[in-house]
């Protein structure tokens, strides 16, 4: 595994970081980046690259990639973490707030995929490319108001499927996991009994079943075109 490299976005905290570390606790490589990621206090290793950048602009997916191939010499996985998310109702969204989702979870998925499929075709052993969506995108819950949004995360479920196709002759793998509530900083607000009520379970994940996932997903290799949902069975339909 030492000579596998993966690149993860959105990694100073929550979800990001908890992949970046299952990573390299497997022992691989690892590049990881956002906006701040030096300041997120990953132990200095010599399997860990930290790149500071916002992935929706494409001069950081490009250092990402430059970064990559000149620390570990190879691209094998990308896990497209980084996203934007916000609940408000419809009417009251602004061209701002879909700009800014457009730019971190669909701008920042082709800018940083589009390098990695270029790298991994280059070396010709095949790879990876796994995403953080959410169950919300395909099974809305009443009261849980975040249309925009959804419109990126649906996207990306959708794109992945199309890629999956076209990339499995190169033994390119695109799959997607979608979490339903988790314990991260973006919930720190909000209360944990409302989340609970989010699942059937009645439970909330932590940022390391989500992570477990990305790994499964990222190892698996006849796994290509898979929406993973790990939501305690909020897809499944009415509770």
């Amino acid at each position: 595994m030492a000579e596998k490299t993966v690149i993860v976005t959105g990694s100073s905290q929550g979800i990001g970081a908890a992949i970046a570390a299952a990573f390299l606790d497997r022992g691989y490589n690892v590049v990881a980046t956002s906006r701040n990621v030096s300041k997120a206090g990953f132990a200095s290793c010599a399997s860990l690259a930290l790149v500071d950048g916002d992935i929706g602009k494409a001069t950081t997916a490009e250092k990402v990639t430059e970064t990559a191939v000149r620390t570990f010499g190879s691209i094998d996985h990308v896990i497209n973490n980084a996203g934007i998310f916000s609940a408000k109702p419809f009417t009251e969204y602004t061209t701002k707030d879909f700009h800014d989702v457009v730019s971190t979870n669909l701008e920042g998925f082709i800018f940083m995929t589009q390098l990695a499929v270029t790298q991994m075709l280059t070396q010709g052993t095949g790879g990876s490319v796994t995403s953080i969506t959410t169950t919300l995108a395909e099974h809305p819950i009443a009261g849980v108001t975040a249309s925009i949004p959804m419109i990126t995360k649906g996207g990306l479920n959708a794109i992945t499927l199309s890629l999956a196709m076209e990339y499995a002759k190169q033994n390119i793998r695109f799959n997607v996991v979608a979490p339903g509530q988790v314990d991260t900083p973006l919930h720190k607000n909000d209360p944990k009994e409302f989340l609970k009520s989010l699942s059937p379970s009645g439970l909330i994940s932590d940022a390391k079943d989500i992570a477990d996932a990305v790994v499964y997903l990222t190892e698996a290799r006849h796994v290509t075109g898979e929406v993973l949902h790990v939501d305690g069975g909020a897809h499944v339909g009415k509770w």
